[in-house]
């Protein structure tokens, strides 16, 4: 297997020997029975785009959608248009229409599951009334729906700015509620993923905003098929899936705990809806048909490596994992070069992605180790790192003279 060079944050290198991936990237998956597990999805935007900052997202869309159907065919749904594929943080709503629009209709055409987000980010103003944040959602919701799609209703920055309390969450989310055509999936997104959403569901204390969402739930039932949770805290989703309503599903959101959340506890579990099932589907998938099985040990034994992989890739500020998610992609060949829309690839430094490179390893979902190493052995010559050369350190950067 080909050696690679990890670099720390002292510029120090050391060689590592690549393992096989864990399972082939020719195995034919299918999709678990035991859990409705969904991998949220990035966009990859055009290598020549003008894709810096503050500019309109210039997509590749045969790279953006042969990555969904890298999911589909590993046997997992999607979750598209949401925070993984940069929704306030680059995605532009003209960009986002058209992904869900593109996305929708590819999974129609080989029968894939997909989810889309649905949010208020489309707005101009930063603060609007109530009854605007209502009719954003709306117009999103109507959206989505009418390209054939099932809805997230994502965590709206426009509300989490005027709400004054628990009451106008519930006043908004059963206006919006009321609107949709078929049950929808809500979201529930910590202040780590977003800092602006902090207090969202009208309380910073997690046990008082989790009363606020069983309540707009249960008032609103008939329209909540039910709620992703990332606050990267356990013990308030496992609260949430012992006192909701049994045909409300509670999705795991939680990237760094997924494993213990999606084995459950003897009497309740849940799905998934995970940003790191992207950068390990083949691994994830083939741990979900263990415990389809039965088989909890082999579920673990697969799934924990891939966790540590995910709390590097959404450790703080961890707002930008979205790096490490694209960063993965392109060295497993599903992108062509490590680029990402608003420029966001500069997101993550050097040292945290040879810790990527080496967590993926560990866990099997290097699908293609040769190309791995020759991606990975490029970005460190861009960087100035001659690893082979100096295996000690980088040493001082040297001065030519042009003249």
């Amino acid at each position: 297997m080909p050696t690679i060079h990890l670099i720390d944050e002292a510029g120090t290198t050391r060689p590592h020997e690549l393992s096989p991936p864990e399972i082939g990237v020719t195995t034919v998956l299918r999709r678990p029975t035991s859990r409705r597990v969904y991998a949220a999805a990035h966009v990859v935007p055009r290598v020549a785009g003008n894709n810096v900052p503050d500019s309109a997202a210039d997509i590749d869309w045969d790279s953006t959608l042969a990555f969904r159907h890298h999911l589909w065919s590993c046997g997992l749904g999607v979750a598209d248009a949401m925070d993984t594929a940069q929704r306030n943080m680059g995605l532009d709503p003209t960009a986002i229409r058209s992904l869900i629009t593109r996305s929708t209709a590819e999974a129609k055409a080989v029968g894939g599951s997909i989810v889309v987000g649905v949010n208020t980010d489309h707005l101009e103003d930063d603060v609007v009334s109530l009854q605007a944040v209502v009719d954003g959602y709306v117009e999103q919701l109507e959206f989505a729906e009418s390209q054939g799609a099932e809805v997230v209703l994502m965590a709206s920055r426009h509300l989490a700015r005027i709400a004054k309390g628990p009451d106008d969450y519930r006043h908004v989310y059963r206006q919006v509620l009321s609107r949709c055509s078929s049950p929808v999936i809500l979201h529930w997104l910590g202040p780590m993923f977003d800092p602006t959403l902090a207090g969202y569901f009208g309380s910073a204390d997690a046990s008082v905003a989790r009363d606020t969402v069983e309540q707009i739930i249960i008032e609103n039932q008939e329209s909540v098929a039910g709620i992703k949770v990332s606050l990267l805290d356990g013990d308030t989703e496992i609260a949430l899936r012992r006192t909701l309503p049994a045909d409300v599903s509670v999705f795991t959101g939680d990237d760094f705990n997924y494993v213990d959340m999606i084995a459950g506890d003897g009497e309740t579990h849940s799905d998934a809806l995970l940003g790191a099932f992207a950068t390990c589907a083949p691994v994830a998938v083939a741990a979900l048909h263990a415990l389809d099985r039965g088989d909890e040990a082999t579920f673990r034994q697969l799934l924990e490596p891939t966790q540590d992989l995910a709390r590097e890739v959404f450790g703080p500020p961890t707002a930008f994992y979205k790096t490490g998610v694209a960063f993965l992609a392109w060295l497993n060949g599903h992108q062509p070069a490590f680029v990402m829309v608003g420029g966001l690839q500069s997101a993550r430094s050097l040292p945290h992605l040879s810790r990527l490179i080496r967590l993926a390893d560990n866990a099997g979902a290097l699908e293609n180790p040769d190309l791995a190493a020759s991606r990975w052995n490029s970005l460190l010559a861009l960087h100035g790192v001659d690893a082979p050369a100096r295996p000690v350190g980088i040493g001082p950067a040297v001065a030519h003279d042009h003249a």
